[in-house]
């Protein structure tokens, strides 16, 4: 027998400890709680790593780089944009955007149209940007106030991309068009100005229609029907001075002009516009000569009396709040003394006319 032999052979003749089941109790629990321990690390792990994952394949971070233009269609959902921008490497997914746009209340106001966006935003990014009107300057129609229909026109064609003759066809055929019943289809005036949102996909009547729906808003709002009987005039005579007081002063002279329109027609005096003389020539200067003065025209208000057959362009809102309350004066005149400001002057009588006539001559003479 060994030394080591003897060693165990001995050891097994030991008495056996009182501690044994204490120790083994102790390793038996050190076990469990490492075994505990290395469960909830590796679960913690686990979750860690997935939420990290799922963060960095979800959603992009910041306001993104370079640029990218994209159509939202009329109709599309939240979903159907995500997949848009996704599709153009907008957002990195659907989902970026639409958890987003749920967590902004504004991002309702998203509507159809073509937007100039980023690569790589963020979801949260990207709605903001969609909501800045910035982004969608190239898909607006923007008509500022006092375009007559060839002018409108013009600039529906640019904005939309449609042909000017699907315009025109429109404009010839005006009962396509939701004009009021006391228009009896004579569209100039109606398209009212504003700005508009296209989503890229509407046709030129539509387009038109839009414009003229927009009128009857301001009408509706303005009260324009029954506000023009209590001045004892029909609405459209009513659009017809808003569009002259468009056509020859600034905003805050309007309600002065309105009442020497007025005035006039009541006294029976010829209105002398140049602005109606220009509508008829197709031009636009204010300024005309004796020459351009004696053009025969119905439209022309020296050689008749009376409003001209039509308005002359569409007036925006302050224009027929000025026709629907004119100013409470005896003004029977008035005279643009500086064309470049537009700084206008009024008069009640003849011989105060001819002193703010001569004004504006001398202003000319000076500055050419």
């Amino acid at each position: 027998m060994t030394q080591v032999d003897e060693f165990f052979s001995e050891a097994d003749q030991l008495p056996p400890s009182r501690n044994a089941s204490s120790w083994a109790r102790r390793i038996t629990g050190i076990a469990v709680l490492l075994a505990v321990a290395a469960l909830a690390w590796g679960t913690w792990s686990f979750v860690s790593g997935f939420t990290s994952g799922t963060t960095a394949q979800v959603d992009y971070v910041g306001d993104g780089t370079g640029q990218v233009e994209i159509i939202v269609a009329r109709g599309d959902t939240l979903t159907a944009i995500g997949q848009t921008l996704a599709d153009a490497g907008v957002v990195l997914s659907v989902q970026a955007f639409v958890d987003a746009a749920e967590a902004n209340e504004d991002a309702a106001f998203i509507g159809p149209g073509k937007y100039t966006l980023r690569r790589q935003m963020s979801g949260s990014s990207a709605v903001i940007l969609m909501l800045d009107p910035a982004s969608r300057a190239d898909s607006r129609l923007v008509l500022p106030e006092g375009l007559r229909l060839p002018q409108t026109v013009d600039i529906a064609t640019e904005s939309s991309g449609l042909p000017r003759s699907e315009f025109e066809q429109v404009l010839d055929n005006p009962g396509v068009l939701p004009l009021p019943s006391w228009a009896e289809q004579r569209p100039e005036g109606f398209m009212f100005p504003a700005t508009y949102d296209l989503a890229g996909d509407e046709t030129a009547e539509q387009i038109l229609s839009t414009l003229v729906e927009r009128f009857d808003e301001s009408a509706q709002s303005l009260d324009l029907v029954a506000r023009a009987e209590e001045i004892g005039r029909t609405p459209y005579e009513v659009l017809i001075v808003a569009s002259l007081v468009q056509a020859e002063v600034l905003p805050e002279d309007m309600r002065k002009a309105a009442a020497v329109v007025y005035n006039r027609l009541d006294d029976g005096m010829p209105l002398q516009f140049d602005s109606t003389v220009s509508y008829a020539l197709g031009i636009t200067e204010l300024q005309l000569s004796a020459e351009q003065l004696e053009t025969e025209s119905e439209y022309n208000t020296y050689q008749n009396t009376g409003l001209p057959p039509t308005p002359i362009n569409s007036p925006g809102e302050a224009a027929l709040e000025a026709a629907l309350d004119p100013a409470k004066a005896k003004w029977l005149y008035f005279v643009t003394v500086n064309p470049d400001t537009r700084e206008t002057k009024f008069a009640r009588d003849y011989d105060r006319f001819l002193k703010l006539k001569s004004q504006l001559q001398e202003y000319l003479a000076e500055n050419g």
